[in-house]
């Protein structure tokens, strides 16, 4: 019996590592992965769906920065997404009538400020 775990340890001793070196070498992901969200505010008819079918309230209506295009139009609120509450869900997603928020396969959004975590539209383009 000790000498089935000497083997053991012996046999794992000499595997490679199993940890990744990130970021020189990523885990790869599924399709049905979900990630960071994407906006495009151009096709965006302001509905403000996503913001009621979201069950965290993640995503709420602001008055967005953009260009003179839009401004001629009148005032247009877009969906600002808090990352720190979003469960991934793809409620949002689902709902939208232009599929103009989407979501990524983007993995990298750690901040060291929680503040950061809070996507304004013009960061989700």
């Amino acid at each position: 019996m000790i000498i089935e775990s000497i083997v053991e340890v012996a046999k794992s001793a000499l595997k490679e590592p199993t940890t990744l070196e990130f970021p020189e070498h990523r885990e790869a992901l599924t399709d049905n992965y979900r990630g960071i969200h994407k906006l495009d505010m151009r096709t965006c008819i302001n509905c403000a769906a996503c913001a009621r079918i979201c069950p965290n309230q993640t995503i709420t209506m602001v008055q967005a920065d953009v260009d003179t295009a839009f401004k001629a139009a009148g005032t247009k609120m877009f969906p600002e997404i808090n990352l720190e509450r979003c469960l991934f869900c793809e409620l949002c997603e689902e709902v939208c009538p232009t599929e103009c928020l989407v979501l990524t396969k983007i993995t990298e959004y750690e901040k060291y400020d929680r503040r950061d975590l809070v996507k304004r539209p013009e960061e989700l383009e």
